[in-house]
C-alpha cells in the first residue's frame, strides 16, 4: 500500500511538472518521467514483484518537513538526525553532502533548513530506489533500467564528496543492506591455474562498511587495508577508486590488496573479474572509479597479520598569522619522506586561522602518523629529532608531542580513528573539496616544501577553516607501481594527498554558489596545481572537486584513455554514468543527454 500510495504522489508531482513545462524528447536522452517512454505504473510494480517487494518511491528525506508532506513526529525526528552520517548512509533520500541533494539550477531543493510552508523539490533524490538484498536484485534492476533508457544512480552508502550517488530523475540501486563477510585462508581466484592460491582473504558484499569489515577479521586475528570512516562503503567506490589506509605505507592501496570482484554488468550479466577471468574489467575496477564500469556485488581483498603499532602525535603551534608558521609548514613537509620511509602513515590537519577565544587565535598542525611494526616508543620519537630541532630554530613555535603504542592495527583504528557510533556525525553540509597529489620529489627538492607553503599560503583562510593532509602513500604504495592497475600513476610518486574545503548554507543563492565554483576551479586548483606543474601528479577521484577542471587526466593520468576503451567495450551506451567518471564526459552535468563522444585515439 505504501509503494502504490507514493506511486500514485509521484505520478501527480511529476505530471503536473510536465503540464507546466513541457520538454521535447530526444532520443540521444535518458527517458523522463514527462515522455510517454517512462515506465507505467504496472511495469514498476512488475519491477517490485520481481526483486520481491524491495522498490520504494523516494523523496528526499527532508520532505517530510514541508508543505503537504509535513508530518510532526517524522520531522521531529528526522532534524534530530539530520547531521547523523551513518543514518544518512542509509536513507535512499539522503546523500553524505546536503549540496549533491539539491539540483538548484532546476530551483529543486530541500532543505530542512528552508520555511515548512516550502515545497520539496526532489533535486538530484531518486524518484526509485531498488534496495538490493541479493545480486539477483541488481541484476533485475539493471536490466529494467537498460529496458527503459532510464538514468541509474549507483548508491553504497552515499558518502561521496562528488556526488556520484545520487542523480536526478532516476532509478537508484542501493547496495547498503548485502552485508555478507566470509573469511577463508586460501583463496582461489576463479579461473586460476591449479595450486594457485592468494592466501588468507576476505569476501565481502556490496554493502558492507568499514567498521563492520574491520570488526569481522579482528575476530580472527587478522587486518585489512581499507578507510577511517565509518560511513564507506569497502567494495563501493573506495576500493574502485583505488582507496587510501592510515596504514597505505605498510601495505599499499586498497585497490593493490584486490584479488576479485562480482560485477553486474550493463548487459545484466553477473561476471566475476580478476587476474585470469575478465581481466581488462578487474584492471579498470582497482582504481578507475565507482558507478562506472558495472554494479560490483561482492569484493575480495587480501587480509593481513595483525601487527603491533606506534602512534605518534606531533602539534606544531604558532600565535595566529605569525609568518613563521609558514615556515613551521615547510619543515614539517620537507621531515615527511623520512618519516614516510619509516612506514609512518596517517592524517595531519592544518588550522591556520583558529580562534581559541575571544583574544587569542592560533595557527596549528595536528599531526598524527601510525608506525606498524613498532614497539619501542623512544626509536619512533627519535625520527622526529631532526624536525623538532629545525622547528626550535625558527622560533616562535611550540612543539607538543606524545607516542602511544597500540597492541594491533585493529585496535589501534578503533580507538585512534573509529572511537564512538557517532564519530562520523558531519553529513548534512553543504561543501566542495580543492585538493591534490603532492610528491616525495617536490618534499626533497631545494625550494619544493617553502614553494609547497606559498602557494597554501595564499589560499584564503577564514576563521576556523582548515587543510587536511593524508600521508598515506610512500614505501608499500610505491613499491606497487609493478601491479597493473588504473589507479592514477601519480600514487605511486605520493608523499601527501591534501586538500580543503568551502561550503555554503542552505540560504546562499545560485549566484553566489556560482561564484564560489567557479573561484575554486579558475583560482584555488591552479594555485595546487601550479606547485609542480600543470601537467604533473594529479588528484585522488573518491576525494576531489566536482567540478575538477580535466579531471581524466588529474584523476587517471596516462591510464585514461585504456579506461576509456574499456569503458566503451563494457557499457557502450553508458547506462553507468557517475559525475566525472570514465565517459561522463559524454554526457551533460545531469547525465541526461549525450554532448559528445570523446576522442580515445
Amino acid at each position: 500500500m505504501i509503494f502504490y500510495w507514493k506511486f500514485l504522489y509521484h505520478s501527480f508531482l511529476l505530471s503536473a511538472t510536465a503540464i507546466v513545462v513541457p520538454q521535447p524528447q530526444y532520443s540521444s536522452c535518458r527517458c523522463r518521467p514527462h515522455e510517454n517512454c517512462w515506465p507505467t505504473q504496472q511495469q514498476w510494480s512488475t519491477l517490485n514483484d520481481t526483486i520481491q517487494g524491495n522498490l520504494v518511491a523516494v523523496r528526499p528525506v527532508a520532505s517530510v518537513c514541508h508543505a503537504m508532506e509535513y508530518d510532526a513526529k517524522a520531522c521531529n525526528a528526522t532534524t534530530e538526525l539530520w547531521t547523523n552520517s551513518v543514518w544518512r548512509s542509509a536513507q535512499p533520500g539522503a546523500g553524505q553532502w546536503e549540496n549533491w541533494e539539491a539540483w538548484p539550477e532546476h530551483h529543486e531543493t530541500c532543505y530542512i533548513e528552508s520555511p515548512q510552508s516550502s515545497r520539496c523539490g526532489q533535486g538530484r533524490i531518486s524518484l526509485y530506489s531498488a534496495k538490493a538484498q541479493t545480486k539477483y536484485h541488481i541484476q533485475k534492476a539493471v536490466l529494467f533500467a537498460k529496458s527503459h533508457n532510464l538514468r541509474l544512480a549507483i548508491k553504497n552508502t552515499g558518502h561521496d564528496f562528488l556526488g556520484r550517488s545520487t542523480a536526478p530523475e532516476s532509478l537508484q540501486i542501493l547496495t547498503h543492506a548485502m552485508k555478507d563477510i566470509k573469511l577463508v585462508d586460501d583463496f582461489i581466484p576463479k579461473g586460476a591455474p591449479d595450486g594457485k592460491n592468494e592466501g588468507p582473504a576476505v569476501i565481502m558484499s556490496a554493502g558492507v562498511q568499514l567498521p563492520e569489515l574491520y570488526l569481522a577479521v579482528a575476530k580472527h586475528n587478522r587486518t585489512v587495508i581499507a578507510g577511517s570512516s565509518h560511513t564507506v562503503g569497502a567494495a563501493g567506490g573506495y576500493i574502485q577508486g583505488g582507496g587510501h589506509s592510515p596504514f597505505g605505507a605498510w601495505k599499499g592501496l586498497a585497490s593493490d590488496n584486490a584479488l576479485e570482484f562480482e560485477v553486474v554488468t550493463a548487459n545484466g550479466s553477473i561476471v566475476t573479474a580478476n587476474s585470469y577471468k575478465n581481466s581488462d574489467l578487474f584492471w579498470a575496477l582497482r582504481g578507475g572509479g565507482g558507478g562506472t564500469f558495472g554494479v560490483v556485488t561482492s569484493a575480495t581483498v587480501r587480509t593481513h597479520t595483525e601487527v603491533p603499532v606506534v602512534v605518534y602525535n606531533l602539534n606544531i603551534t604558532t600565535t595566529g598569522g605569525d609568518p613563521r608558521f609558514w615556515h613551521a609548514f615547510s619543515a614539517f613537509h620537507a621531515a615527511l619522506p623520512s618519516l614516510n620511509d619509516a612506514r609512518g602513515s596517517g592524517y595531519y590537519f592544518g588550522f591556520p586561522n583558529l580562534p581559541i577565544d575571544q583574544n587569542t587565535t592560533v595557527s596549528t598542525i595536528i599531526s598524527l602518523l601510525m608506525f606498524p611494526e613498532k614497539t619501542d616508543v623512544d626509536e619512533v620519537a627519535k625520527l622526529y629529532e631532526p624536525l623538532k630541532t629545525k622547528l626550535k630554530k625558527i622560533g616562535g613555535v611550540k612543539v607538543d608531542s606524545m607516542p602511544v603504542p597500540f597492541p594491533s592495527v585493529n585496535s589501534t583504528i578503533f580507538t585512534m580513528l573509529l572511537s564512538g557510533s557517532d564519530a562520523d556525525s558531519t553529513g548534512s553540509l553543504s561543501a566542495l573539496l580543492v585538493s591534490r597529489l603532492f610528491s616525495k620529489d617536490l618534499m626533497l627538492s631545494d625550494g619544493g616544501p617553502e614553494r609547497l607553503a606559498k602557494a597554501w599560503k595564499s589560499i584564503r583562510w577564514d576563521p576556523f577553516s582548515s587543510f587536511t593532509g593524508h600521508v598515506v602513500a610512500g614505501p608499500a604504495v610505491a613499491t606497487n607501481k609493478d601491479i597493473d592497475s588504473a589507479v592514477n600513476p601519480a600514487w605511486r610518486k605520493t608523499v601527501s594527498h591534501m586538500l580543503f574545503g568551502r561550503g555554503w548554507k542552505a540560504n546562499t543563492t545560485l549566484a553566489q554558489k556560482k561564484a564560489m565554483i567557479k573561484n575554486m576551479t579558475d583560482v584555488e586548483i591552479p594555485i595546487l596545481r601550479s606547485v609542480e606543474g600543470e601537467d604533473q601528479m594529479g588528484a585522488y577521484v573518491n576525494e576531489a572537486n566536482g567540478y575538477e577542471p580535466g579531471f581524466q587526466k588529474a584523476f587517471w593520468g596516462e591510464n585514461y584513455l585504456r579506461l576509456y576503451k574499456i569503458k566503451q567495450k563494457w557499457d557502450p551506451k553508458g547506462l553507468f554514468i557517475s559525475r566525472k567518471g570514465v565517459g561522463s564526459e559524454d554526457w551533460d552535468d545531469a547525465g541526461l543527454c549525450r554532448v559528445m563522444a570523446y576522442d580515445s585515439t
